[in-house]
């Protein structure tokens, strides 16, 4: 008995997980063939050539990231409920995310976070300039926060390592410090507590500062 039919999701679907194990690179049409174990031409028949494949990969992926729905009973609350979104996808899905920037997409996969988030800056009370900038800094807090814990998962192992830097003296004279910086980081706090710290800091009232 041979396989089931082969469907144009299906297709996409094993053409992502590739790309997710493996990055864009790995992606071509004979080894996602092999993959599904059928023929390249049934592939070409289901979604054209590899960059067309590459295009409705790119739309698969911005459609999956739109799904971000605000949680929390206050407007900063809500907001930092995207951000954490966000960075969970970012962190998801890297090769694709990597695959959607180098064909000049990103803003637009971005643009469903940025509304939901002018959503919460407005419900907050803020409007025009200021809250273009709550927006903004709060992408590039997400943005950037990802791209450092990319950065230390990817870099070689540290001699001498974190915790074997820090003492008494290192840390001029407070050895509860010195423990705290001696342990692992963890992200997920460290990223929830900067930007709660910021998002409350950029909504809170600016006395004498019109908009």
């Amino acid at each position: 008995m041979g396989r089931p039919a082969l469907t144009r999701e299906e297709v996409l679907e094993t053409a992502a997980g590739l790309v997710k194990r493996h990055g864009p690179d790995a992606l071509t049409m004979r080894g996602l063939a092999a993959e599904l174990g059928t023929a390249v031409t049934s592939i070409y028949w289901h979604v054209g050539n590899r960059e067309s494949l590459l295009d409705a990969l790119v739309e698969r992926t911005v459609a999956d990231l739109g799904e971000i729905r605000p949680a929390g009973r206050t407007p900063a609350a809500r907001v930092v409920s995207v951000a954490r979104t966000l960075r969970r996808q970012l962190r998801e899905h890297p090769h694709l995310v990597a695959m959607v920037h180098e064909r000049g997409l990103t803003e637009r996969m971005f643009l469903p976070a940025r509304q939901a988030l002018v959503r919460e800056v407005h419900a907050a009370g803020l409007r025009g300039p200021r809250a273009a900038e709550v927006v903004r800094a709060v992408l590039f807090q997400v943005v950037g926060f990802v791209l450092v814990e990319r950065n230390r998962e990817r870099a070689p192992v540290q001699r001498p390592a974190e915790e074997e830097l820090w003492d008494a003296r290192t840390a001029q004279g407070d050895p509860a410090l010195a423990r705290a910086l001696s342990r692992p980081v963890d992200p997920e706090r460290l990223f929830v507590l900067s930007v709660r710290a910021l998002v409350e800091a950029l909504l809170s009232p600016r006395p004498g500062h019109g908009e």
